[in-house]
């Protein structure tokens, strides 16, 4: 699960005959409270986790770029830059060649690289594999080539690569959790200037565990279902005359929803704008040293997440109902929806518990076997080794 430098620099070498110039690794993430805000200029709260994607990288300047991965059969896949353009290349690779894009894009000497991964993020489980793959790709090029970007410059310019390059019209969060998170901590972040707050999140002190509960129902959010969501998003936002729901107060929700001419723009303004409340109410808890009372915080995101943005599924809401009967103080699908992963808040003595619990009520559904485990507040993106870039 920890990042290995070496194993990535040997099988570097491997890939491409020589040791590699540096190695970095960016974690996958998981959201604590703040659910499909970020693209409507709200508030969210990720914390890393320890699973990470490691990239062995190093600098070449005959203008390709090299990419090889040891999750993906075949040699290295060999590109251009100069001829990098959206939708060219629908694999993993797009997420890596997106990043050299954005970067080429804003006006940045990137020539090429030689790029190796490998990751423990499980991908398609809503815990931000794609996020990671792109900061520790960005991170690795923004040392070997000296451009002196900032860490949110590096997840801006990631979060283009995503949404214009591959095409997901995702929002800031994924990118500035893998960035910009440190350990023990969870990050506040208000997405429409960045202003973000590292909160610490000592779970183990309080004798409590945060689980990820992964359904193993892949999710692809390039497909319509998450477009369609924003898409109702930034339509309710212009009937309210809003630049985003973002602007929508809690205590003007009532009347806001009332000026909205159908259902389906109701469900997502009280969503967005509930959800925002939420994030603010978690904040609130974790600084008066009361994590134990973010639970009905939880259940009550996971209700809006189902009922109103629709976006959950039965696996999903298996999960967190399986874990909440075996004695979860709170539990929530977290990620896009669809799919992917849920989370659970847990007694430390009962986790066990509600790992089997949930286990056993997808057993019994006939559901594939669920991946649970412990979600750690963990470093954000850095680099491996102790190398200086050549």
């Amino acid at each position: 699960m920890n990042p290995d430098s070496s194993s990535a620099a040997g099988t570097f070498e491997q890939v491409f005959g020589a040791p590699p110039q540096g190695v970095w690794a960016a974690p996958g993430r998981v959201n604590l409270i703040g659910e499909h805000t970020d693209y409507n200029a709200g508030f969210v709260m990720p914390l890393a986790l320890p699973h990470a994607t490691v990239a062995a990288v190093s600098r070449r300047d005959d203008g390709v770029l090299a990419l090889a991965s040891d999750g993906m059969p075949g040699g290295p896949a060999e590109l251009r830059t100069d001829t990098l353009a959206p939708g060219v290349r629908p694999d993993w690779t797009a997420y890596p060649a997106g990043v050299v894009w954005a970067l080429r894009e804003a006006g940045h000497t990137v020539g090429g690289a030689c790029v190796s991964v490998t990751s423990t993020v499980p991908a398609g489980a809503g815990l931000s594999s794609s996020a990671a793959l792109e900061v520790a790709t960005a991170l690795a090029l923004n040392d070997l080539y000296a451009l002196g970007l900032t860490r949110e410059e590096l997840a801006t310019l990631c979060r283009r690569a995503e949404n214009a390059y591959v095409g997901v019209p995702s929002g800031i969060m994924d990118q500035m959790a893998s960035a910009c998170c440190t350990a023990g901590h969870v990050l506040h972040l208000d997405t429409r200037d960045l202003i973000r707050r590292q909160v610490p999140f000592d779970l183990a002190a309080a004798g409590l565990r945060l689980l990820v509960i992964d359904t193993r129902v892949t999710h692809d959010l390039a497909d319509g279902g998450y477009a369609e969501r924003r898409a109702a998003c930034t339509e309710a936002a212009a009937a309210l005359g809003a630049g985003s729901l973002r602007e929508i107060p809690h205590e003007g929700l009532a009347d806001a929803l009332g000026r909205l001419p159908d259902a389906r723009l109701r469900r997502a303004a009280r969503h967005v704008v509930t959800e925002n409340r939420r994030v603010e109410r978690v904040v609130e808890l974790l600084d008066a040293g009361r994590p134990r009372d973010i639970g009905p915080v939880l259940d009550a995101g996971h209700v809006s997440l189902r009922d109103d943005f629709r976006v959950s599924c039965p696996e999903l809401d298996l999960a967190t109902g399986a874990a909440r009967a075996a004695g979860a103080l709170g539990a929530r699908m977290t990620g896009g929806g669809f799919g992917g992963s849920a989370l659970a808040l847990v007694e430390a003595a009962s986790a066990e518990t509600v790992g089997r619990a949930v286990t056993g009520a997808f057993a019994a559904a006939g559901y594939r076997t669920p991946r649970v485990f412990e979600a750690v507040a963990s470093a954000g993106a850095r680099r491996l080794d102790a190398g200086v870039p050549g």
